[in-house]
């Protein structure tokens, strides 16, 4: 378990931050970005979920200790192919989420057009997210060019934005969706 004494420590004054593998690097690094995008994706996590049904919420709790895991493993850059001891996130936690997002999806109705996001608050902060996590799946992309990043953050982002789009369709069921109308034309009141 992680023990915080001491929560401001000085050391970022400069505009360096420490990776968790000791390494000093400046604050806007492709790994600092990546890793705080997820920090930020779970914050709104957070913020949504003071909306959300409960079992909407309760998955959502088991997402955010997750994306706690997907950070632990992007801040201890992979030197070698050696078997590292570090948190890494597992094939497990997708599946999870796979399983989960079937079973939403299973009790909406089919789509019949691209959505926008709004409705009820619960949805309308499951969509941000949703654009939140894309962001850091871009930055995820961008670091994997540069360096190695476990294959399946990858594909855990990407279920997540997938994810949190039914989701957001779930919060919305007694409201229904809100459909886009492509070149709608804006009546005069």
């Amino acid at each position: 378990m992680v023990k915080l004494d001491k929560i401001y420590t000085r050391g970022g004054d400069c505009g360096f931050t420490s990776l968790g593998d000791g390494k000093r690097v400046k604050k806007n690094a492709l790994r600092i970005k990546a890793y705080g995008e997820i920090d930020e994706v779970n914050s709104s996590l957070g913020v949504a979920m003071c909306f959300c049904s409960q079992p909407i919420k309760k998955i959502l709790t088991k997402i955010q200790n997750d994306l706690f895991d997907i950070g632990a493993d992007l801040c201890v850059p992979e030197k070698n192919e050696k078997k590292n001891k570090n948190l890494k996130l597992l094939s497990h936690q997708t599946v999870f989420l796979e399983q989960e997002l079937d079973k939403i999806n299973k009790e909406l109705d089919k789509l019949t057009s691209f959505i926008l996001p709004g409705g009820t608050k619960a949805s309308s902060f499951l969509h941000l997210s949703r654009a939140i996590i894309r962001r850091a799946e871009r930055s995820i992309a961008d670091l994997s060019i540069k360096e190695k990043v476990n294959p399946e953050i990858t594909k855990y982002v990407n279920r997540l934005s997938d994810f949190l789009f039914v989701a957001a369709r779930f919060e919305n069921k007694k409201v229904g969706d809100i459909l886009w109308i492509p070149n709608k034309k804006h009546s005069k009141d």
